[in-house]
């Protein structure tokens, strides 16, 4: 499947039809969360048009952090008092993390709400990203950034499950592994959401 950028515009929601909590996977973390109050969140899921194809940006985080220490995730955090809506979230968070200033991304649309076990209703933002970015990490939270080309996410081949025992349950949890990198959990779900609306695309 060639995918291009135009390909991902229809594919996702458009910006005037933001999602809505609850999360596409609220029923499966019901019985763990309960009625937790979700905290509400939004990364940027930065897309980069190279030579060969359409890369997507990530960013490994540091190890002393107390939540997702060491994972692999998008630029995002948590929303603020100040942020009018989950785009602006996702990108003070991505200046603030990654150094990538707002005006070289272009958002376009939204993947749905997504539930995380840290109590966070996330909500992915998709957008350009200038290829000619440059990063200046906040050391505080990301050790790392890096590309992956977005076919890779589109082989089925690449595409894992795994089960993990959290507070005495059993869940089945996506990973893409990628060289000596593993993009799993909630990044990975958040990636099979993108990569099944493109399938679905006519």
């Amino acid at each position: 499947m060639s995918i291009d950028i135009e390909r991902v515009r229809r594919a996702v929601r458009p910006l005037q039809d933001p999602p809505r909590a609850p999360g596409w996977n609220h029923d499966e973390l019901h019985d763990v969360l309960g009625e937790t109050v979700l905290r509400a969140a939004a990364v940027l899921v930065p897309i980069i048009q190279r030579d060969d194809g359409l890369h997507i940006l990530f960013t490994r985080r540091t190890e002393h952090l107390t939540q997702h220490a060491g994972q692999i995730s998008f630029p995002g955090g948590g929303a603020e008092a100040g942020d009018a809506d989950a785009v602006a979230t996702a990108l003070r968070e991505t200046h603030e993390e990654v150094g990538i200033p707002p005006a070289l991304v272009q958002p376009f649309g939204y993947l749905d709400c997504f539930e995380t076990i840290s109590s966070y209703c996330v909500t992915p933002v998709v957008g350009s990203l200038d290829a000619a970015y440059t990063t200046t990490l906040d050391g505080r939270e990301v050790a790392d950034v890096f590309e992956v080309p977005l076919q890779f996410f589109l082989d089925p081949a690449n595409l894992h499950t795994r089960g993990i025992d959290w507070r005495g349950r059993r869940r089945e949890i996506f990973e893409f592994p990628y060289g000596d990198r593993n993009i799993w959990g909630a990044t990975a779900a958040m990636l099979l959401s993108l990569v099944r609306r493109l399938e679905a695309m006519p």
